[in-house]
């Protein structure tokens, strides 16, 4: 069990002022149903300016919510990680497929930084961009408050290279390829929003070249110019070639079964896509820096041409209890 949590929030005075407590969180947290969010408002896991409230008790523009959550049982994920550089500004790890960054869902102890947070308890590393939980490979996280806003400058100026291994079905591909469909969000089912392929989204290039072609699947290398949510899962699927083993993404970069159940969400695992390459300059000797993580056999341009290495039953497919 971990120590449960504290999820608070402020009442927006543009869309939420006169809704009810009940309303506020059944219809903005669609993970529970409105009886589950009523039996926690009466039990007093719900407070309101930090005293108890009565479901249909109306909100106020600036009032104080607090859910205290109680601890519940994470689901199992792979919890070790490798360190690859660190110093007093930066940390560079090489992140397992399976494992969460932030807290969210039914993970919060379970996660990459909570796992920080034990080697490192008088700090909060942060994280310079996000791997989707069943990405695996390179991470950059900053130390320093100089090294955060340092590398946060490079990443909004692309001088930050990544670069993927991502494992697509067989087909004709060209040898390179690039693809800007944009990313923004769509309605969806339990989630609210879902990022998505859409044509009002934000401008987003994935720049594609084919490593080895397959019987059965095709080994691309991705580097992103930009760095939307669920960028390369959605501009494979966008161009008929979603990953393999992606639960969530297809066809046009869109949800495959939105009225299936369960429902698939972003944090589902199964697919397989790993970042490979990571260079920038280190944000305080101006040292450039690369690094590779070594990809798993399936996503190595060395592995032979086999079968077993489209298949995805290895790949960790857990999901948390919301």
């Amino acid at each position: 069990m971990n120590q449960g949590w504290i999820y608070r929030n402020q009442v927006n005075q543009v869309n939420q002022s006169g809704l009810t407590l009940l309303d506020y969180y059944s219809q903005r947290y669609l993970h529970s149903s409105r009886a589950e969010w009523r039996e926690r408002i009466l039990s007093r896991q719900i407070l309101l300016d930090g005293a108890a409230a009565e479901p249909d008790q109306p909100l106020k523009p600036g009032q104080q919510l607090a859910y205290h959550r109680p601890p519940w049982q994470e689901p199992d994920v792979p919890l070790k990680f490798d360190i690859l550089f660190a110093d007093a500004d930066l940390l560079v790890i090489a992140k397992p497929s399976g494992l969460p960054v932030l807290p969210g869902g039914g993970f919060l102890e379970h996660t990459l930084l909570g796992q920080l947070a034990r080697l490192y308890p008088t700090e909060t590393p942060l994280p310079i961009h996000r791997l989707g939980r069943g990405t695996s490979g390179l991470m950059l996280l900053a130390r320093s408050a100089q090294a955060r806003s340092n590398l946060s400058q490079q990443m909004r100026q692309r001088q930050i290279r990544k670069v993927y291994r991502a494992l697509v079905g067989a087909g004709e591909l060209p040898e390179r390829f690039t693809v800007q469909q944009p990313i923004g969000k769509i309605p969806y089912p339990g989630l609210g929003l879902l990022y998505a392929a859409t044509p009002d989204g934000q401008f987003a290039q994935s720049d594609c070249r084919v490593l080895q072609r397959r019987t059965e699947a095709t080994l691309l290398e991705v580097t992103i110019l930009t760095g939307r949510p669920h960028q390369i899962r959605i501009h494979l699927a966008a161009v008929g070639y979603p990953l393999l083993g992606d639960p969530l993404y297809g066809a046009g970069g869109l949800p495959k079964r939105p009225d299936a159940e369960p429902l698939a969400v972003p944090g589902d695992c199964g697919y397989w896509l790993h970042a490979y390459r990571l260079e920038f300059q280190h944000p305080c000797s101006a040292e450039m820096m690369q690094f590779i993580s070594p990809p798993p056999a399936e996503l190595d341009d060395a592995t032979p041409d086999s079968n077993s290495c489209i298949t995805s039953s290895s790949r960790i497919n857990s999901r948390p209890n919301i």
